[in-house]
């Protein structure tokens, strides 16, 4: 009795070196990738491209979306792959020295290396078997174990869902703050346009018998 083998141009097979090759340069695409977060929900793949281009060339932007509590108010992540390793680097120790924000979200962004297991499609593992999955009844066995596991995993999704509300609290907060320093910042420098502009600051300083050409 002979097995039915599998033909070399099957798209759905690869040849054990082909899916080798293939893994090598998803590795090197990986290397290559930076994972960034608490990135605003206003920010886009354009406006991506376009803080990152002065780091190196943006080849591709993967935005991801949030599973664990959808919100149009909520951070979001994404993938960044740049042209070269060095380029991924710089947009990780630039990112790490300095605050660095896009679209006013109040938090500086976080940026880490990226690893496969943060891509939605990456290729198998040569040589690893894939996973199988199926259902399991009341009274096989490991049920009990697997329902245990289950329970926990919910427990944790709360916890999860609990700490992103508080994280928003504290992000609404920050927001606030800064936009109220700002406005009080517009109103300093206002006030000194004005004085400026209507002759105010000289005659204080004529005034005062200051010469303004010399403290300048």
């Amino acid at each position: 009795m002979t097995s039915k083998s599998k033909k070399p141009d099957d798209p759905a097979v690869l040849p054990d070196e082909e899916a080798r090759k293939a893994y090598e340069q998803f590795r090197a695409k990986v290397s290559r990738t930076v994972y960034l977060e608490q990135l605003s929900p206003q920010v886009t793949e354009a406006v991506i491209k376009s803080a990152l281009s002065q780091m190196g060339k943006v080849e591709h932007v993967e935005l991801l979306p949030n599973q664990v509590m959808p919100s149009e108010n909520l951070a979001q992540a994404a993938l960044v792959e740049m042209e070269t390793e060095k380029q991924a680097q710089a947009v990780l120790s630039t990112l790490s020295d300095f605050p660095f924000m896009m679209s006013g979200m109040p938090r500086p962004i976080r940026a880490k290396q990226a690893w496969p297991r943060m891509f939605p499609s990456r290729p198998t593992v040569p040589g690893k078997k894939p996973i199988e999955f199926r259902w399991v009844k009341p009274g096989e066995q490991d049920y009990d174990k697997i329902k245990a596991m289950a329970s926990k995993a919910n427990e944790q999704q709360s916890e999860r869902v609990a700490l992103i509300k508080a994280q928003m609290k504290v992000e609404e907060q920050l927001a606030h703050e800064q936009q109220k320093k700002l406005t009080d910042y517009y109103k300093r420098y206002d006030i000194i346009d004005k004085s400026v502009g209507d002759g105010t600051i000289p005659k204080l300083a004529t005034c005062y018998g200051i010469n303004l050409a010399d403290e300048i």
